[in-house]
């Protein structure tokens, strides 16, 4: 049997490759093509039996990837925007619940109150890793990024703890509204607090201790599961904990790690991160045909036209959500200081359309018991799991591929910045190329007139600025994209010369295979200098 799941994930992993590498080559995002491909896939027979497990989803899945997102994360874009994130992260999400819970009780018989809000809690929060990869691609302000990631980090917490509350209604079949909104206030407040107790502790043992780079990105994986378990024995808010602690060590990263740690973590996670996110949205199609059949013919029309409807009063309440916001900031701009004081109508548009679900709606949907404590099946279990699905679908690919098209319509420009992204990136070379030869200059006279290295460093910086000059002109970017082509070719042209010459060089018994592989590993780091050095974030 092992065997066997070892051979299907292996064939998933192969298709999930192949699935990407054509997204990037029609440019679409990866999500929404795995979900599609993931479709036919479930009629497989080989692929049949793969379920995914809701333990899996929050326990394995769900810690490192709200980490790796939260690393990623600008804490000087969530602090600027932290009003907007916040009220669309906690009020945004239960004002939904609400709507969709009201929604279901009068338009699907035998739906209760607490069924609704557990439906609500599950469908609510938009996902960060479906925006962050569709908006990867596209044009947009950098004010929208840092909203969306923001508020798809932070929306996760409130939306499971109405899911918890709700679970336990439906399950016992009592609520208490005092003590529930009691209990959700502490479980996000301690959520909070428990995820930046364990941060200290990762602080201080990556500070403090003598770690190696391999040491430290071991510690970075352990990391969110100690947050997330932790959080959760004390049944708080693993996501806050994991988001909370996640933000604090990202912020003193280049105070508790070493350069190689950055840089070897950096690809690590990546690789990693890339791998679930890869899994858990082809999982989202394959799962579908199976909740086809749950259904029967009879449940599937009804099923379908539920879902639909409730896709549709999801996605208005979020567009009515973004102007509503809009217009409280207007307002509220005229007593206190806001980030924007009138962010108009076209941002507002996109960030309403930008609500698409993913992981975490998954897991939620998918933790639901089959049995009450009683042994009856639980009920409405089957229309849940299918409501969720059809709207994780339906905004990942009607929404996905139409947000590019939208953003080109609307046109934001970028008012947080003045320069492009280009002059910025040259700016900020020029400066520090510009300190560091104040730096030799005022302090290092004598090491300049008789080291030839430090000479060497000094007409580099030098050669640096007078190409950065070119970049102040009126024509820059026309001229910079022309010399950046051609020192490109050219330095591919030398970079695939050397690398051949190691390669020659390592056939002879008088050289080590350690030199070579370290000149090598040189000539790949000096590539990518230059990618960051030129090409655009």
């Amino acid at each position: 049997m092992l065997h066997h799941v070892i051979i299907q994930c292996t064939c998933l992993l192969v298709v999930i490759l192949f699935v990407v590498m054509l997204a990037q080559k029609i440019k679409i995002a990866y999500p929404i093509l795995l979900v599609l491909v993931g479709l036919p896939l479930g009629f497989v027979p080989f692929l049949k039996g793969i379920e995914i497990q809701p333990d899996l989803i929050f326990v394995i899945f769900l810690p490192p990837l709200l980490y790796e997102s939260a690393w990623n994360t600008s804490w000087k874009d969530f602090w600027k925007w932290r009003r907007v994130i916040t009220s669309f992260a906690f009020l945004i999400v239960i004002l939904t619940s609400c709507l969709i819970a009201f929604v279901s009780n009068s338009l699907i018989a035998g739906f209760t109150l607490p069924l609704g809000f557990l439906l609500g809690g599950i469908i609510s929060p938009p996902d960060a890793v479906s925006a962050s990869s569709i908006l990867k691609n596209i044009k947009v302000p950098k004010r929208f990024i840092a909203i969306v990631e923001g508020e798809s980090l932070m929306n996760d917490a409130s939306s499971l703890v109405i899911f918890r509350f709700a679970l336990a209604a439906v399950i016992t079949g009592k609520f208490a509204f005092g003590q529930a909104a009691l209990s959700f206030v502490l479980v996000i407040v301690m959520g909070i607090v428990i995820g930046l107790a364990v941060a200290l502790v990762f602080y201080a043992i990556h500070r403090w201790l003598p770690t190696t780079a391999n040491i430290d990105i071991i510690l970075t994986f352990v990391t969110p599961y100690a947050m997330y378990m932790a959080a959760e024995e004390f049944h708080f808010s693993g996501v806050l904990a994991v988001v909370s602690g996640g933000l604090f060590l990202s912020s003193q990263r280049h105070v508790i790690l070493n350069y190689r740690s950055r840089l070897q973590g950096i690809n690590v996670w990546e690789t990693v991160a890339f791998v679930l996110n890869g899994f858990v949205f082809i999982l989202i199609g394959l799962e579908f045909p199976v909740l086809i059949k749950a259904l029967g013919p009879d449940g599937l029309k009804p099923a379908i036209n539920y879902s639909l409807i409730i896709t549709g009063v999801l996605i208005l309440a979020r567009l009515a959500s973004t102007y509503g916001a809009t217009i409280f900031t207007m307002f509220i701009s005229r007593y206190i200081t806001t980030a924007d004081p009138n962010p108009g109508w076209k941002t507002p548009l996109l960030f309403g359309w930008a609500g698409m679900r993913g992981v975490v709606s998954l897991a939620a949907a998918l933790s639901i018991p089959e049995l009450l404590p009683s042994g009856a099946a639980f009920p409405q279990r089957n229309l849940i799991l299918f409501i969720t699905f059809v709207v994780i679908m339906f905004t990942l690919v009607v929404q996905g591929l139409t947000l590019p098209i939208l953003v080109k319509l609307v046109n934001v420009p970028d008012h947080d910045y003045i320069g492009s992204p280009e002059q910025q990136k040259q700016l900020v070379r020029k400066k520090l190329s510009k300190l560091a030869l104040q730096i030799l200059e005022d302090k290092y006279t004598d090491h300049l007139a008789g080291n030839d290295m430090v000479k060497a460093f000094k007409l580099r910086l030098s050669a640096d600025m007078e190409l950065l000059k070119d970049w102040e002109q009126d024509n820059s970017e026309q001229r910079a994209d022309s010399f950046y082509h051609d020192y490109r070719m050219i330095l591919n042209d030398v970079m695939n010369q050397q690398r051949a010459l190691l390669q020659t060089l390592n056939k002879k018994e008088n050289i080590s295979d350690d030199i070579v592989k370290q000149q090598l590993d040189l000539l790949d780091l000096e590539e990518e200098k230059f990618r960051q050095h030129f090409e655009v974030v």
